[in-house]
């Protein structure tokens, strides 16, 4: 599938203004201030898809609840985060941990958290291409996020962290959150049910 790409964009968009751009299904994100057009729909999330972002929106639901002295707010459903302010970067995201911090300093009136979370889980699916999964991680660990990347091909989260390598877990292990989510513990298998 080719990456359809918008008109040259002569000066850097705001959050804002990409927030006012029209709802009309497209597949695109705000990064570094421009807009980028994975593909001219977004696909219809297939049941596996939503299955994996139902799992793994539950799995942490349960550890915040767990441990209410943590705070802050699990997302999903390609929810909307700001994540640095220059240039902007605002995407979706499959399912996210906000910080108590980052929901506190968030204005109520805007449609998406104005800071990066604490953890971007990005859920393949078959319309994906390799630029848009590479481009949203790189954006996620530039502001500071970990990033959760599920595969429900080969039943296996890869964790990118700042600064460090990659890891892979696959179906027989088990995911630790720490330090980011502490006390978060889940058999990689359990996202696969």
């Amino acid at each position: 599938m080719s990456i359809a790409e918008p008109p040259p964009q002569t000066k850097l968009m705001t959050a804002e203004e990409y927030a006012a751009l029209p709802d009309d299904g497209t597949d695109r994100d705000l990064i570094g201030g421009r807009i980028r057009v994975w593909g001219t729909k977004m696909t219809w999330r297939n049941r596996v898809h939503s299955r994996i972002e139902t799992r793994t929106a539950k799995a942490l639901d349960n550890w915040l609840d767990a441990h209410p002295e943590i705070g802050g707010q699990v997302v999903s459903g390609e929810a909307g985060f700001r994540l640095v302010r220059d240039p902007q970067a605002l995407v979706g995201i499959d399912v996210a941990y906000a910080s108590a911090e980052l929901v506190a300093a968030t204005d109520a009136s805007l449609p998406y958290f104005d800071g990066p979370p604490v953890l971007a889980v990005e859920i393949l699916s078959p319309s994906d291409s390799h630029e848009k999964v590479v481009a949203k991680i790189r954006s996620y660990l530039d502001a500071g996020s970990v990033v959760w990347v599920i595969d429900p091909d080969f039943r296996m989260v890869r964790v990118h962290r700042p600064g460090q390598e990659v890891e892979s877990f696959n179906a027989l292990q088990e995911l630790s959150g720490e330090p980011y989510l502490p006390g978060f513990r889940l058999a990689v298998a359990q996202l696969f049910i």
